[in-house]
């Protein structure tokens, strides 16, 4: 049985999020990784949809940047491809 990988739609939208939150409000993943005693290689492995999150580091990620966990996974408005 091969092991279970989350989506890669799913990893790709986390990673926008957490990067463009994290823009938002001008924190470097060093800086972001230090409000969530987490280590900043940690940061810029999920930010490349390199890491599987866990439920708990993802809510202490959304804590930290001030959103739910739910809008971690969300897309967001201006991120949705428009039609041509």
């Amino acid at each position: 049985m091969m092991p279970r990988r989350p989506e890669s739609a799913l990893l790709e939208i986390l990673a926008e999020n957490i990067r463009s939150f994290r823009a938002e409000r001008g924190l470097s993943q060093e800086a972001l990784a230090d409000l969530c005693s987490l280590h900043r290689t940690y940061i810029g492995s999920v930010e490349r949809r390199e890491r599987n999150v866990t439920i708990a580091s993802l809510a202490v990620l959304a804590g930290a940047l001030g959103v739910s966990v739910p809008e971690l996974l969300t897309p967001r408005e201006h991120d949705k491809k428009k039609a041509p």
